[in-house]
């Protein structure tokens, strides 16, 4: 499973690593983790994401070398953490990306085994079932024989617990365990992560008082099984830039007794509606998959071009099919 990845990385100089444009801590983590690994095999290493990394995430060390405009001058690309075109838009919209891809070599890394991969363009795709992409890249790293420096270690360490919410998530491995030991022997300190994490997790008193409002604004549908909350594009303006509000109030939402799936969904000046979806029953991504998106079967998304009535009445739909699944 392993050879081709391995073999375009050894015939590659420089590499550009690219993440889609919903960055979180497993696509920061695993960046940041081959950035080191490849660098010490003497390639030349560049992140990229068409967004900047937002403020909530940059407790994670190297942030800050994610630079924002993509370098033609690569000859090979690695995506992380994502195989749907859906959550690449604004990388394949980006001047000359997308021509990019269509004529180098293209690694795709992902753990998301939920749904087919969907993207538009040739690549050679490395994905197994995992809670976390950095996961995936440990295995590869350990199979070709890389040495992971401790830099790389809390990489992973930072991306793998992002994902799996401290090891706590259902789609956790007993591998997952080895993994995280593994990364702590080689220099991954949790402790110290975690106290930058807290750290940058403080929120402005206007965050707190806004929080409120979104609470107070839950919706409940399904029989109370669906919670949703509507977050309008002047408040993504207003206070992303300190805190994602979907963030905010997800895990509040999922914790509502009765409720099985909670969602977030914001809406854009020209039209585009997204959906971040959390869920205590292995729905999420059967439900982003109805809209095209994807992900974890406990976290998934999806972007869409429709009016926000109609997205909630397909949302309706699709939650109870899901919920009444026979492979549930």
């Amino acid at each position: 499973m392993f050879e081709l990845a391995i073999q375009l990385i050894s015939h590659a100089k420089k590499i550009i690593v690219i993440q889609a444009e919903n960055p979180d801590g497993d696509s920061l983590g695993s960046s940041l983790a081959l950035e080191e690994i490849l660098g010490d095999l003497g390639k030349e290493v560049v992140m990229y994401c068409p967004v900047e990394i937002p403020k909530y995430m940059r407790y994670i060390r190297g942030w800050d070398r994610v630079v924002t405009t993509f370098d033609a001058s690569t000859d090979l690309a690695i995506v992380v953490d994502t195989t749907a075109d859906v959550l690449m838009t604004k990388v394949l919209e980006s001047t000359g990306v997308r021509h990019f891809l269509e004529t180098h070599d293209v690694l795709v890394i992902d753990h998301h085994t939920e749904a087919e991969p969907n993207l538009s363009f040739s690549h050679t795709l490395l994905i197994e079932e995992a809670p976390a992409a950095s996961q995936v890249i440990y295995h590869l790293a350990k199979e070709a024989g890389w040495s992971i420096n401790a830099d790389a270690a809390e990489g992973m360490m930072v991306a793998l617990q992002s994902d799996t919410l401290g090891l706590t998530t259902p789609n956790v491995q007993p591998e997952s365990f080895h993994v995280a030991a593994e990364l702590t022997a080689l220099g991954a300190k949790v402790s110290q992560i975690e106290e930058r994490r807290r750290e940058f997790m403080k929120k402005p008193q206007n965050i707190l008082e806004y929080k409120g409002r979104l609470i107070g604004r839950i919706e409940y549908y399904c029989d109370g099984k669906l919670a949703l909350v509507r977050i309008p594009f002047d408040e993504i303006q207003e206070y992303s830039d300190a805190y994602n509000p979907s963030v905010l109030v997800l895990d509040e939402m999922r914790l509502v007794v009765g409720v099985e799936i909670a969602v977030a969904l914001k809406t854009y000046p020209d039209g585009k509606l997204t959906g971040k979806l959390r869920s205590n029953t292995p729905i999420s991504a059967s439900v982003a998959g109805y809209f095209g998106g994807g992900g974890h079967k406990y976290a998934a998304g999806f972007r869409v071009y429709e009016s926000q009535d109609q997205v909630v009445r397909e949302l309706i739909e699709a939650t109870d099919k899901a919920l009444s699944s026979d492979t549930i």
